[in-house]
């Protein structure tokens, strides 16, 4: 099989059917299943699943999270390549087969992400650098203001976004990946860290597709239109960690990525 996509699913079921939708009109010349993880979200997604013939729903009785979810997706997997998509995106026609091409023809790139849109057309920016310890400070709080050089660096603002790139590292909403790596002394098979519930997840896989001696690549003429949202900014910075549950996700996240990375930028391969 070519391909296994993978999409978890938390009280999303509208979305998802919108991307299940725009996943069967990109009428893909790829074999492929679909998998289906429900985080225990409580959503009834039976009749959506059972209305596409790719279509394999798991229900999990606990929310492991978005990390810990794909991982179910990704051990029952039997695609040569994995595709990581959130339920909130919507696939261009072309754009699932323009990132297959990519790994097919680079040997040397185990991950692949297209350009994001949000809903209105207007870029998304979805392939970063990778963080400094204090990132999330400044892009959360009012320091930012007096760095924006470091933001702009860090968000990679100053790349026009229009032919592939190497770059550190691609936002989890929509990731193409080897399901096996050659390395040496064996096989590596690219999982999520289940230690973050939430966010950092995405940052952590790339990190560790590198430092097997692979590279990471942006290709933006694949397109997916991506309705996100800050789920963990809905606060101001101040009220954030006491009022909102995945803004402490987030700070958790973070401290786990530098307890376990250091905080090196760098990365020997």
């Amino acid at each position: 099989m070519d391909l296994s996509i993978i999409i978890v699913n938390y009280k999303s079921r509208e979305k998802l059917s919108n991307c299940l939708v725009s996943l069967e009109a990109a009428n893909l010349r790829l074999s492929r299943e679909i998998l289906v993880i429900d985080n225990n979200s409580g959503d009834d997604l039976t009749e959506l699943a059972s209305s596409y013939s790719t279509v394999r729903l798991i229900v999990s009785s606990v929310n492991q999270g978005m990390g810990g979810g794909n991982n179910i997706g990704i051990e029952q997997a039997q695609g040569k390549y994995i595709l990581i998509l959130n339920p909130d995106t919507v696939v261009q026609p072309g754009a699932i087969e323009t990132l297959v091409t990519y790994l097919e023809s680079h040997s040397e790139v185990a991950m692949v992400g297209p350009k994001l849109l949000y809903p209105n057309g207007s870029l998304q920016y979805s392939c970063s650098s990778w963080p400094r310890f204090w990132m999330p400070v400044l892009r959360r709080t009012f320091l930012g203001r007096f760095f924006p050089t470091t933001l702009r660096s860090f968000m990679m603002k100053d790349y026009d976004h229009s032919t592939p790139r190497t770059v550190d590292w691609l936002m989890g909403s929509c990731l193409l990946f080897r399901r096996e790596l050659s390395v040496t002394g064996g096989v590596f098979r690219p999982r999520f860290d289940e230690r973050y519930f939430m966010y950092f997840e995405d940052t952590d896989l790339a990190r560790q597709v590198w430092s097997q001696g692979y590279a990471v690549v942006y290709v933006p003429q694949a397109i997916v239109i991506h309705d996100h949202q800050r789920a963990s900014a809905q606060h101001p910075w101040y009220l954030a960690i006491f009022l909102d549950r995945l803004a402490r996700q987030h700070i958790l996240s973070w401290l786990r990525y530098f307890i376990k990375w250091g905080i090196k930028r760098k990365i020997k391969v």
